[in-house]
Order: structure tokens, then C-alpha cells, then sequence
């Protein structure tokens, strides 16, 4: 691990984020592994298991930043990220785009409906907390 890596994870677990995410994902594991990294580091966490009881939720919970896995049934993540890129009380809310696929198409593809990052499966607390620093307005009273 580079010493850049490593001041970045210390920062990272003394980090408290006061953050609302929206975790979107059809893997139970992922959803709770996603929930237990983020609430450790202080974000207040709302799950999804598929686009439809996202953009039911979304609404309700106003999310500061949300994560969606690509391969979902019904609504998959393309189609979740444009749908919230078109409301209009949510389209300045950042996108995250999980995948196990790790293609210039796909993260085209992602680019395309909207999304600011691609996170490649399995994602570390890093990569969650770096993609939450990036997007996120943190530094909230």
C-alpha cells in the first residue's frame, strides 16, 4: 500500500460524514456490506432492492448521494440513474454506478445516463468514502 493510500484510509476512519446515501442493489450482501462500511463512517444509510422501491424512497429520504448496481431486475441501473437525472428536484443529486463489469462501454454507457462515477465490485470503504468526498459537500453544521 502507497503512503498516499495509507494517509488516505487514516483520514478516512477518522472521518465522521454527516451524509444521507442511497444504496440500490438486488445482492443482500452487497446492501448490507455497502450499509455497515457507510454507517461506520458516520452516513446515514437507506437501501433499495431494485430502481422501482428506489424512486419510491428517493422522494421520502432525499438522499445527498446514491450508489446503484447496473444488473438489477425489472429497472435495471441505467434506467434507475436516467430516471432520477430527469427529476428535477433530483438531478443535481450525484449517481454512483456499482459493477462487477469494468468495460469502457459500460462506463460509457453509465456516463451517458448521467452517472459522476463508476465503482468497480467489490468496492473497499475506500472507494465509498473517496466517491462520497468527491461528490459530497461533507463540511455540513
Amino acid at each position: 500500500m502507497s503512503n498516499q493510500q495509507t494517509q488516505a484510509g487514516d483520514a478516512s476512519e477518522s472521518l465522521q460524514l454527516n451524509v444521507k446515501v442511497m444504496v440500490i442493489d438486488d445482492s443482500k450482501t452487497i446492501r448490507r456490506s455497502a450499509e455497515t462500511l457507510l454507517k461506520r463512517a458516520g452516513c446515514e444509510v437507506v437501501t433499495a432492492t431494485d430502481g422501482f422501491e428506489a424512486l419510491a424512497k428517493i422522494t421520502e429520504h432525499k438522499p445527498d448521494i446514491i450508489f446503484v448496481d447496473i444488473m438489477m431486475p425489472r429497472l435495471d441501473g441505467y434506467q434507475t440513474c436516467a430516471l432520477i437525472k430527469n427529476n428535477k428536484n433530483f438531478r443535481s443529486t450525484p449517481v454512483i454506478m456499482l459493477s462487477s463489469k469494468d468495460s469502457i462501454f459500460d462506463r460509457a454507457r453509465g456516463r451517458i445516463v448521467g452517472s459522476e462515477e463508476y465503482l468497480t465490485k467489490p468496492f473497499s470503504r475506500e472507494d465509498l468514502i473517496g466517491a462520497i468526498a468527491s461528490h459530497v459537500e461533507t463540511t455540513r453544521s
